[in-house]
């Protein structure tokens, strides 16, 4: 299924938003927007997206004031602050309810997860972090997490796409992993986490995890071993999927996957909308592609299965059998 997300222009166009509502009117500012507003037609309809939903002068936020004073205050405040952030300015108008029912920063979809995350990457764009506690998260592309850290617990929130950390030994406080099946229990190793459709996915890199549903059910699982946890079952992977980590380095290692996973791991490096044929989704594929350079492996995947791979503008590609 495609989810809408938040593309990097769609981010600056916020950013710009913010930053020339923060303040008294700065020439050179203004100079830098405008060139920035010029040098691709993508920014200016970013812009007049971003001006439609949300109105070009935060007249919207103004007008609360008459409805719920105490909270449109505290919003308008927020939003014209000289030191307001993208992420501060989402979540009241989120919290509001100015972002209606459209997709275009829905707080409820990926695209507003991302705005709304502590941590996040975009398309094509993978990204370490150290963390408080010494731990060492990287996050794929298109990923978003947020992070629980105190004297209690240390806890990552994994909103969508997938991470691999390297988890600081802390016995006090056991590091864990939380997807929107379940969680993932460390103390000091390294693992992977994805957020898939229906599932969650863990592989352990090093020493061991305990995976754990809501209701209760545990597995404990040792390198090189992986699990699928569902609504109702972790499910073990049979073989060694430490090869799943190879994103790290740009690589995609697939070892007889269905051409369907393999385009999905490629939809957060592919620009537009990539559909797979129905007849053409469980054909097997195994080799090693670039992340970085998609178009390329759909050209190398053209050229070892019966497919063909038709690219009618940047925004659209479809496969399908020959």
């Amino acid at each position: 299924m495609n989810k809408t997300r938040l593309d990097p222009v769609s981010e600056q166009a916020i950013d710009w938003m913010v930053r020339l509502r923060a303040g008294k009117p700065d020439a050179a500012l203004q100079e830098r927007f405008n060139a920035w507003l010029a040098m691709d037609p993508e920014h200016a309809q970013a812009w007049a997206t971003l001006q439609e939903r949300l109105g070009g002068s935060f007249n919207t936020v103004r007008a609360l004031d008459r409805r719920v004073p105490g909270q449109a205050g505290e919003a308008r405040q927020l939003l014209l602050q000289p030191h307001g952030s993208r992420r501060d300015a989402l979540r009241v108008i989120a919290g509001l309810g100015l972002l209606g029912g459209g997709l275009w920063l829905g707080a409820r979809s990926p695209l507003g997860d991302s705005l709304l995350a502590d941590l996040h990457t975009g398309r094509s764009q993978r990204q370490d972090f150290d963390l408080a506690d010494g731990s060492r998260l990287s996050l794929n592309a298109d990923s978003a997490v947020d992070l629980q850290f105190d004297e209690q617990q240390r806890l990552v929130i994994l909103r969508h796409g997938e991470l691999v950390i390297e988890v600081a030994a802390d016995p006090l406080r056991p590091l864990r992993v939380r997807t929107a099946q379940g969680e993932i229990r460390a103390l000091g190793t390294r693992f992977l986490v994805a957020q898939e459709q229906d599932a969650s996915r863990v592989v352990v890199l090093q020493h061991s995890v305990q995976a754990r549903l809501f209701d209760g059910t545990t597995l404990d699982l040792q390198a090189g071993q992986s699990a699928l946890l569902s609504a109702r079952q972790i499910e073990a992977v049979a073989g060694d999927q430490r090869h799943r980590a190879d994103w790290l380095s740009g690589r995609l290692n697939v070892l007889d996957e269905p051409l369907e996973q393999v385009v999905e791991a490629l939809r957060p490096y592919s620009r537009g909308f990539v559909r797979v044929a129905p007849e053409v989704r469980h054909l097997r594929v195994q080799g090693v592609f670039p992340l970085d350079d998609p178009d390329r492996t759909f050209t190398a995947l053209a050229e070892t299965l019966p497919i063909r791979v038709n690219r009618y503008s940047p925004w659209l590609t479809l496969i399908r059998a020959k």
